[in-house]
């Protein structure tokens, strides 16, 4: 897994100002990718960051990238918690939250939409995603919006800025710990 595919779809969350980040990058190996996670982990723990695939097929992984102690006060917000508990996501812990969303995609083939909560989105946009379906939304970016549209504006410029800054730091020589803010 390359520094430049993590770079380039983590930044934001690198930088500590998003809880999670999402990306699928190609496996030809279990055995590696497993070594390429606990080395990633090792290098980053320190800095509040953890690195999991969430599922493996048809040659590719599914990598969360994701701050435990963001997750865990995101999932302090009131419609969040009711999110979590209308599909099965019992305690709010994010280990426990985390490994049952690892079921959910092993065991569905449809996507989980809560799966918004685990990256950060405001859970209203999750809950209108859930409830009124993609085509109602007020706008797109990141995410699909349903609540404050100014607010998600200024955070999808945020992260693609912020996504720009350190796809230049890497390529200048920057580590992914130089990269990495502790929380």
């Amino acid at each position: 897994m390359s520094e430049e595919l993590i770079v380039r779809h983590c930044s934001p969350t690198l930088a500590g100002i998003k809880t999670g980040s999402l990306f699928r990058c190609p496996c030809e190996s279990h055995e590696q990718l497993r070594e390429d996670i606990r080395r990633l982990n090792r290098r980053l723990a320190g800095k509040g960051i953890c690195f999991l695939a969430l599922k493996v097929e048809d040659g590719a992984a599914l990598i969360y990238v994701y701050r435990p102690a963001k997750l865990q006060a995101d999932f302090a917000d009131a419609l969040a918690g009711d999110l979590l508990d209308m599909h099965g996501y019992a305690g709010h812990k994010p280990a426990q939250c985390v490994a049952r969303l690892a079921r959910r995609l092993h065991e569905s083939r449809d996507f989980p939409h809560e799966i918004g909560l685990f990256l950060g989105y405001p859970p209203e946009d999750v809950e209108g995603f859930i409830c009124k379906g993609p085509q109602c939304c007020k706008c797109t970016g990141c995410w699909k919006v349903y609540g404050d549209e100014e607010k998600a504006k200024c955070l999808f410029e945020r992260y693609g800025k912020c996504t720009r800054v350190y796809l230049r730091a890497l390529s200048g020589g920057k580590t992914l710990e130089k990269l990495t803010v502790r929380s």
